[in-house]
């Protein structure tokens, strides 16, 4: 017997907290993986202005094709503010909800149930529809307010999923060390990468 596979609908967001460098391998990696047939892209205006800081790229035009060196057909943006998008509803399937960096006042707008905006009820819509979410946190120190709200979202069905860089794996570049996170988020998520560094392996001799 055989089974159709169909291919996967992520949502990712990316929200004001530093570390743009990660969102972009993210979409990077989402835009090649075949199993992928769609992904809903959603920035913040915070968001806008980490990229334009952290990489250099100002405003929302043409941004996708910026980011990957190449128009995309597979990649969808989608307006912050816009709460009547598609992702807001839970009738519209989505496999997976990424939010790459998520700073704290997404985390608590999140955890508080508050659905201002697309990131939030986007979130809220994979909470209460019990899909997976995955919410990498990027701030340090944490303070009592923000490991409360980590609390609150992992007791709703979230993971928190810092990011926090491997060096077992030997990285030679800022972007082996993003590389290597996004593909434990993919992996988390059932989508392993080719070439992922797993530990313990070994190559024949």
């Amino acid at each position: 017997m055989s089974f159709e596979v169909h291919p996967l609908t992520i949502t990712l967001a990316i929200t004001g907290a530093s570390g743009s460098v990660f969102a972009v391998e993210m979409l990077r990696a989402l835009e090649q993986d075949a199993r992928v047939g769609r992904v809903h892209l959603v920035l913040s205006p915070s968001a806008l202005r980490v990229l334009a800081e952290e990489l250099k790229l100002a405003g929302r035009a043409n941004l996708v094709e910026r980011l990957l060196g190449e128009p995309s057909t597979k990649i969808i943006p989608l307006a912050h503010e816009d709460i009547g998008a598609s992702i807001a509803s839970g009738s519209h399937h989505v496999d997976a909800m990424i939010v790459l960096p998520c700073s704290m006042g997404t985390l608590a707008g999140i955890a508080h149930g508050m659905a201002g905006n697309l990131i939030e009820r986007a979130a809220d819509v994979c909470l209460k529809e019990r899909r997976r979410l995955i919410l990498c946190v990027r701030e340090t120190p944490f303070n009592l307010i923000h490991i409360r709200n980590m609390a609150s979202v992992t007791e709703a069905g979230a993971t928190v999923y810092p990011v926090i860089p491997t060096f077992y794996n030997h990285p030679q570049t800022i972007e082996d060390i993003a590389r290597n996170y996004v593909h434990r988020v993919l992996q988390h998520i059932d989508l392993p990468q080719p070439n992922a560094y797993a530990w313990g392996e070994t190559t024949a001799s």
